[in-house]
């Protein structure tokens, strides 16, 4: 069984709530970031680039830029889930409200401060993102729509497509600083803890046994978190597709192929 290959109406309304708390905090975290001032996250910084050259808001940006990155999905094939349609306005949309709460923060201190907020933040909602398991944020999707068809490994489809957001960004505006670099080093382990943590399964006490195995297997291997951006192997075999927070740090998530892997139920 795939990691989303879950039952119908199993903890439907939990994992519904973890989607959109999870989009609405992720939305909140990226706001945090652009008030510290320290640096963005990659995508970040070319939404806040274009929103410098447009004079669109952050969060309007981010949900255009995230419609035009699903269009792309149409020549890889890769498909869409309730998670991936909702991921490109729900982010957009909470990052304007935070940023309309949130008053600009003056002070190296309180910068910081607010910097390992939107980090820690960041990786709660990449945890409950995640776990809901509605499918892939349209980002994330590109990176192993790519990896899938071109063949080439995820690191290195990441790598490129992280260069170009950044540079671009850069370019036009967007800040890079000592935020991009404790974000690049912290979602990893920060995703891999909040996931297991916020993890969905039934509880094995009451199902059959093959059943309560199965999805023990299953639970474990869908919270494993690289850091290397690698898809992997596990003890059965079975291939094991990378994908990253809604777009941030790599999760690996279990399936028959890595196509099936990343797929919405």
């Amino acid at each position: 069984m795939s990691i989303t290959a879950v039952p119908r109406g199993a903890h439907l309304t939990r994992r519904l709530i973890q989607l959109y708390v999870g989009l609405a905090l992720y939305g909140a975290s990226s706001a945090l970031l652009v008030r510290a001032g320290l640096g963005l996250e990659p995508w970040g910084v070319l939404h806040q680039g274009l929103a410098e050259r447009t004079g669109l808001s952050i969060g309007v940006v981010s949900i255009i830029v995230g419609a035009a990155v699903l269009l792309l999905w149409i020549p890889i094939r890769q498909r869409p889930g309730l998670g991936t349609v909702s991921n490109v306005f729900a982010v957009g949309i909470a990052m304007d409200g935070t940023l309309a709460l949130v008053p600009d923060v003056r002070g190296l201190t309180a910068q910081i401060a607010v910097m390992v907020a939107g980090v820690v933040v960041n990786g709660v909602a990449t945890g409950l993102y995640i776990a809901a398991r509605f499918g892939p944020g349209p980002r994330d999707g590109l990176m192993t729509g790519l990896h899938l068809r071109t063949g080439r490994s995820i690191r290195l489809v990441r790598t490129l497509i992280e260069v170009a957001v950044v540079a671009t960004g850069f370019l036009l505006g967007g800040t890079l600083g000592a935020g991009t670099v404790v974000y690049a080093l912290a979602i990893g382990p920060l995703a891999q803890f909040f996931l297991r943590f916020f993890a969905v399964g039934k509880n094995p006490a009451t199902e059959t046994g093959a059943d309560a195995d199965a999805e023990v297997a299953e639970t474990r291997t869908a919270t494993e978190v690289t850091e290397t951006g690698t898809g992997t192997q596990n003890a059965a075999g079975d291939s094991t597709a990378v994908v990253s927070a809604p777009d941030g740090g790599d999760t690996t998530v279990t399936g028959r192929t890595p196509g099936q892997a990343i797929l919405p139920q």
